[in-house]
């Protein structure tokens, strides 16, 4: 029999060693950099995914890699709608920082009384353009010899502050508009995104613009960004993607209702609308597609995965598509419906799959995480909102105590209100400026945000309006305006218009597409040309 010597005991410990700690090092020789894909889906609910809690939608793709990865628990959006969110992500910078509060084209100003809302403040304006002067993180990795793909959503500004302009040497359906011109089924309307097939899905089609690049770009470094159109409004989806979702609904058993009346707007309390789970699912499709394209081009040891959404999911106003309980609210709302998202990143050569972070993280965060993952110089002075999250994807702890920041002087569509929120580890703060009122949540025991406690804790809620104040007068921050035509009758008039009209029109549409009859068109809206 064979017994190690002292010395071959040591000399297998090292070695043994050796290939442990490789295993937690990036892939020698394979490239010098790794490669990235983001992929950032549009209105996205938390509990959107079948992985994060939904029992409705199906998303088998996006569950698989959020399982090869780390999931972040408690991942916010910089911003309750798309552009402010995005343009954080670009940036690395906080939404009242940057400038960009509002989705770009919004009113503001006295223009907001044209919607005849009758509210009581006029809304903030806003900077309209992803600014020249910040080096986007296209721009940075660009610089550091990577190809950069763009496929999607923009909405960062018109006509020279395209993603060409800021970073991305290619630019496949991304321009001003924030919604999908023209329908989910070609022909659609996009200068950027020449029609092709009629009929075809232009949620795919990104997909499939976006494993073109990477198939041929194997045999260099890229970072791609994939920004879908979906799930935005307005929701299409095809007759054999409804008629499976309905049936899954009716099978289910259909509640008595769909809504209750939240603040302003009635809001969706549950997760039944066939047309937008249909909408998912081929969002899901289109992830499967590239996920398999890194795959196929032997890049799955050497590319870095990031997927995310820009908000919550619209529960409120727009399509009325989803339901983000428990999480109280949805898109344009300040509660966590509104601001907490899915948030994963996949890194092969780390070796955490399934794991999971506690730690409050935001989409400012990516630029510097992306940068320091590639090895590249961070830009503190550029990305000074944001933290790398290396060392939570190495399995190590961050202990920099830092507050988060949200502003949102302004209304929008679906019922949110004109307010700031701080967070600071697990207390959350949330000012609101028609009034100056404020709520205090302790988000441990309080997911839902059912209790404000601010009452209770007087001297928290003291210290960190203060912070929140203190922080906006020092980034500059712009806010909203009392309007001196506000109207108290009118406004009674309209809310009463809603809860006696939109409630009940909203409940019989809910019924009316989980009816067996239900046909929104001939052709559902142009997909039939194709096969489902």
């Amino acid at each position: 029999m064979y017994l190690p010597t002292p010395l071959t005991k040591i000399i297998c410990g090292l070695i043994i060693g050796f290939l442990a700690t490789g295993c937690q090092q990036e892939p020698e020789k394979l490239k010098q950099k790794p490669n990235v894909v983001f992929i950032l889906v549009d209105d996205l609910g938390l509990v959107d995914l079948s992985i994060t809690g939904s029992s409705y939608y199906e998303t088998p793709n996006i569950d698989k890699l959020a399982k090869e990865g780390m999931i972040f628990t408690q991942g916010y959006a910089a911003s309750r709608v798309c552009s402010p969110s995005r343009a954080s992500i670009m940036t690395g910078k906080f939404t009242a920082r940057h400038g960009i509060t509002d989705w770009i084209g919004a009113a503001s100003g006295e223009a907001w009384r044209s919607h005849h809302r009758h509210d009581k403040l006029l809304p903030a304006m806003y900077v309209h353009t992803l600014p020249a002067k910040d080096v986007t993180i296209a721009e940075a990795m660009k610089e550091k010899g990577y190809k950069t793909f763009f496929a999607g959503k923009w909405h960062l500004g018109s006509e020279g502050s395209y993603p060409e302009d800021h970073g991305f040497q290619i630019n496949k359906g991304g321009w001003d508009k924030g919604s999908p011109m023209g329908g989910y089924f070609s022909p659609w309307d996009n200068p950027k995104l020449p029609n092709r097939v009629k009929g075809e899905n232009l949620t795919m089609r990104l997909g499939n613009e976006t494993a073109d690049f990477i198939k041929q770009h194997k045999d260099s470094t890229f970072f791609a960004f994939l920004s879908f159109y979906a799930v935005h409004g307005p929701i299409q989806t095809t007759h054999k993607k409804w008629e499976k979702y309905r049936d899954k609904a009716q099978n289910k058993g259909l509640g008595e209702s769909g809504y209750k009346m939240e603040n302003v707007l009635p809001i969706r309390i549950v997760q039944d609308n066939p047309i937008y789970a249909g909408l998912v699912e081929s969002m899901d499709d289109a992830v499967g597609v590239v996920l398999d394209a890194i795959k196929n081009a032997g890049l799955e040891d050497n590319t870095i995965v990031v997927f995310t959404s820009d908000n919550g999911g619209v529960a409120s106003g727009d399509s009325f598509s989803t339901s983000n309980l428990p999480l109280r609210g949805g898109k344009g709302y300040q509660w966590e419906g509104g601001i907490r998202e899915p948030y994963f990143i996949k890194v092969p050569w780390l070796k955490n799959g399934g794991s999971e972070s506690d730690f409050p993280v935001i989409g400012t965060d990516f630029y510097p995480t992306i940068l320091d993952l590639a090895n590249i110089d961070l830009k503190p002075e550029q990305h000074m909102d944001g933290i790398s999250l290396r060392p939570l994807l190495e399995g190590k702890q961050i202990v920099v105590d830092r507050p988060l920041f949200w502003h949102y002087p302004h209304y929008g569509n679906q019922g949110g209100e004109p307010s700031s929120i701080i967070r600071r580890n697990e207390w959350k703060l949330i000012h609101y400026w028609e009034d100056d009122r404020e709520e205090l949540y302790h988000l441990p025991s309080d997911t839902a945000e059912q209790t404000n406690v601010i009452l209770e804790h007087p001297k928290i809620a003291t210290a960190l309006s203060k912070e929140l104040k203190a922080w906006l007068s020092e980034v500059g921050a712009r806010f909203a305006e009392k309007d001196p035509e506000y109207d108290q009758k009118l406004a009674k008039e309209r809310r009463n218009k809603i809860i006696n009209e939109m409630w009940l029109r909203l409940e019989r549409e809910r019924l009316n597409v989980l009816s067996e009859d239900f046909e929104p068109n001939a052709d559902w809206w142009g997909s039939k040309v194709t096969n489902d």
